[in-house]
């Protein structure tokens, strides 16, 4: 990966200056998944941008409401999902599961003041990731905080911290012996969380060690959502200079997987992997940072 202007340095307002440079974005190993479209690996040149260091926390979004009474689509919607082990509150709040991952249960109530659902503290976690916030919720505070989300390229060069072509921020292996360097599911699957890296649901920001750019927890913790509609066929199309997706879809890209993750179900805690959610749509592990362009 070549930068036009040396290595990222802090600026302003929380967020890390990335120097613009090219990378091969997508999958050099063959993980990934064939239907999240992950490949072909092509070269993408990307401008110099600023991305948030961290994903926005629980206090800077409470900061936002209160600035603006803005209320959010789970809010409006009444509900959202919550992971079973993470529920808090009364089986009557239960509204249903996801068929397929019944692990997913709709919780009446549950929403970024109440994320493990209306069992638990108002506004916990102040330096944890919010969650519970759609992609609409993400857009309504980057206009407010002056920013935007960042396009998926962006995002991944970002992640990939100048280590072109490996598969996690620091390097190929997620060697655990020492510490573990990031927030995913250790044990079985959805039924028991050995919780080895000190995490059942979302990590503190700064809990794991930032990449080469100086970025916290680009993998793990929360998914977070980037500007892009997602297609799984646009890498064999996707333009070299500065690309922003297709111009149409149904969901909106996601990148970095979540505390959830795990090699047996979601092994997408790469910086090359890639899902995607509707705009509307929100959960307990969807969260997200800011990026603004380059002055």
């Amino acid at each position: 990966m070549s930068g036009r202007d040396g290595t990222a340095t802090r600026s302003r307002r929380g967020q890390v200056v990335i120097p613009g440079g090219t990378f091969g974005m997508g999958d050099h190993h063959g993980d990934g998944n064939p239907g999240d479209g992950e490949g072909p690996v092509h070269e993408v040149a990307v401008s110099g941008f600023r991305l948030d260091a961290t994903t926005v926390t629980t206090a800077a979004f409470a900061t936002f409401v209160k600035d603006t009474g803005y209320e959010t689509d789970a809010e409006r919607f009444g509900s959202s999902a919550v992971f079973h082990l993470a529920f808090r509150g009364e089986g009557a709040d239960v509204l249903g599961s996801v068929v397929g991952a019944e692990w997913w249960l709709d919780v009446r109530g549950a929403s970024w003041r109440h994320p493990d659902g209306p069992g638990g503290d108002p506004v916990p976690r102040a330096n944890h990731p919010v969650v519970h916030v759609s992609w609409n919720d993400a857009l309504a505070y980057c206009a407010w905080a002056g920013a935007r989300l960042p396009t998926e390229a962006e995002w991944e060069y970002a992640a990939r911290g100048g280590r072109e072509g490996a598969r996690y921020p620091w390097g190929d292996d997620l060697d655990t012996r020492r510490r573990w360097p990031l927030n995913i599911w250790q044990g079985t699957f959805p039924t028991h969380n050995t919780v080895e890296d000190g995490y059942l649901t979302t990590a503190p920001v700064k809990s794991f060690r930032p990449n080469d750019h100086g970025l916290w927890q680009m993998v793990g913790n929360v998914w977070e959502w980037c500007a892009d509609w997602h297609s799984p066929t646009y890498y064999a199309c996707s333009p070299r200079e500065d690309p922003a997706g297709p111009d149409e879809g149904t969901a909106k890209v996601m990148r970095g997987g979540s505390y959830l993750c795990h090699h047996s179900y979601c092994a997408r805690y790469r910086a090359s992997a890639r899902t995607a959610n509707t705009p509307e749509s929100s959960a307990a592990n969807i969260g997200f940072r800011c990026a603004t362009s380059a002055a």
